[in-house]
Parts: C-alpha cells; sequence; structure tokens
C-alpha cells in the first residue's frame, strides 16, 4: 500500500523543499515532528481507501496533522508541482536511445 523505497526517493525532495521554503519565508510552523514521507503515505491511504480522515489508522500520524499537510501542500501546489516532476521522469528517454526506430 505505501511508496517503494524507490519511489519515497522520487518524491522526498520536492517535499524537503516545500518545507524548507516554508522555513525560509519566514512562516511560523510547529517544529517539525513528522516524517514527511509518513504524512505523504498516510494521504495516499485516505486516496486509496476512500476513508474518512478521522478514520486513518494509529500507526499513522493523527489525521489532523495528516489533514493539515494536505491541506497546505493543495494550497501550494506541492501534488501539481510532484506530478510535473514525475510525468517528466516518465517521459524522459534513456540516454542512447534514438528518437525514430530504425528502418
Amino acid at each position: 500500500m505505501f511508496e517503494s523505497d524507490a519511489r519515497g526517493a522520487l518524491i522526498a525532495p520536492r517535499l524537503t523543499a516545500w518545507r524548507q521554503a516554508r522555513t525560509d519565508a519566514g512562516v511560523k510552523d510547529r517544529p517539525a515532528t513528522h516524517d514527511l514521507r509518513e504524512i505523504f503515505n498516510a494521504i495516499l491511504y485516505v486516496d486509496r481507501t476512500g476513508i474518512a480522515w478521522r478514520y486513518l489508522p494509529h500507526d499513522l500520524p493523527l489525521w489532523q496533522t495528516v489533514y493539515w499537510y494536505f491541506a497546505a501542500w493543495t494550497s501550494d501546489n506541492v501534488f501539481a508541482d510532484l506530478n510535473h516532476d514525475l510525468v517528466g521522469l516518465a517521459r524522459a528517454k534513456p540516454a542512447g536511445t534514438r528518437t525514430r526506430p530504425r528502418a
């Protein structure tokens, strides 16, 4: 259900950059106590299962925390940026490949 380490490595830089940008902008948030990847996994869990935020399993962060990050990331276009990054990676051609097939 949760993201693999390889997928997490693709997502982590964007989430870390978001947190750093908020710090640099002087946004006064509480000190970070949760791993951003754990928050992201909880959001994926809600999306994939269709449960209400309040019914997140207890081994994930509190639903209020997860929802706060979801709202902040939505407001700051983090999901759109992640989508753009991942689509770009998926469309990238491996080195040494031709753009036109040989006849």
